[in-house]
């Protein structure tokens, strides 16, 4: 029987220049969490085409005013970073927020200027990323580190404090590749995609498994989830407008592109369209919800919620 899903929404990015200002994202926080939504989730970037938002300095922030919320990095863009500073600042964030973070890793690259801004060649991304995923565990879990990688070399590394949890924070690999698959049952605790059928979404759970028994992890517990665009309104007409606004506005390309992914319409049909996922195993929604407010969001991601607890539920 499908377990009942969490369902997190995002948080802004941080950016009073363009009319978001701090107080706007962190009340947005403090209602999803009156609410009794599952958590919380924010995106990463160092100069996404000029535009920036640290996902770690932004959940700090929302930690600071919520005490059960999940705080998901959705997804951290890890090759970007030296890996022994980010196991720190990650460490320090879960024991600030008792134990609530997750990171959500994942290795970018629409934008190349993005990674020369940071001198990473966008051409080793992925074995950045795996490396530095290795290092993270070890730094989070061992009492002395040694790691010697083509991109990262680190000796007899001692690092404190130390995530909430004996084994560190947990890493969810986003991405639709066979190598995001790969690196999830590797090194990570989970995966969540994004543009994906139930089919895909069953065929990588079996993946991730596969590929863990090959790393000798048979038995690691594995999280799967998928973020997902949508908007909800009675009327279906208006939702498709403004999600498709701002998908073409975000993305540069026709919405047409996405639609068979995007759900939109009444929070009943949204929460059928995510049900199919979560009886191919999905355990997580992100909910990419364009409404019209940061109240219409936590509403709307709250309706979804109830929608998916009942759905499929047999009248008495």
């Amino acid at each position: 029987m499908p377990v009942k899903p969490k369902v997190l929404i995002p948080t802004d990015t941080w950016n009073a220049e363009g009319g978001r200002s701090p107080q706007q994202i962190l009340q947005l926080a403090r209602m999803a969490e009156q609410s009794g939504l599952d958590g919380i989730f924010t995106g990463d970037h160092v100069t996404f085409y000029g535009v920036g938002n640290d996902a770690l300095m932004n959940l700090h922030a929302v930690a600071a005013v919520t005490e059960r919320l999940m705080l998901m990095s959705c997804v951290y863009l890890l090759p970007l970073r030296h890996p022994t500073p980010v196991a720190l600042q990650c460490a320090m964030l879960d024991q600030m927020s008792g134990g609530r973070l997750v990171l959500g890793v994942g290795i970018g690259g629409e934008d190349p200027n993005e990674f020369w801004a940071c001198g990473v060649d966008p051409a080793t991304r992925g074995a950045r990323t795996n490396e530095s995923m290795q290092i993270l565990r070890s730094l989070w879990t061992q009492d002395e580190t040694t790691f010697r990688g083509k991109h990262f070399s680190i000796e007899n590394v001692r690092m404190r404090p130390r995530p909430v949890s004996d084994g560190g924070v947990p890493m969810i690999v986003g991405g639709r590749s066979d190598a995001a698959l790969k690196r999830a049952g590797r090194y990570g605790d989970g995966w969540i995609g994004i543009w994906n059928s139930p089919r895909r979404m069953a065929e990588a759970r079996e993946r991730v498994r596969e590929f863990a028994t090959e790393a000798g992890r048979p038995d690691h517990p594995f999280q799967f989830g998928l973020q997902v665009w949508c908007s909800v309104d009675d009327d279906e007409a208006k939702a498709r407008e403004r999600v498709s606004r701002r998908m073409e506005g975000f993305y540069k390309l026709p919405f047409e592109s996405f639609e068979r992914y995007v759900p939109y319409g009444s929070a009943e049909k949204v929460a059928e369209f995510l049900a199919a996922h979560v009886e191919a195993g999905c355990g997580q929604f992100n909910l990419v919800l364009v409404q019209e407010s940061g109240q219409d969001i936590v509403e709307a991601g709250l309706q979804i919620k109830e929608s998916l607890a009942t759905h499929g539920r047999k009248p008495s």
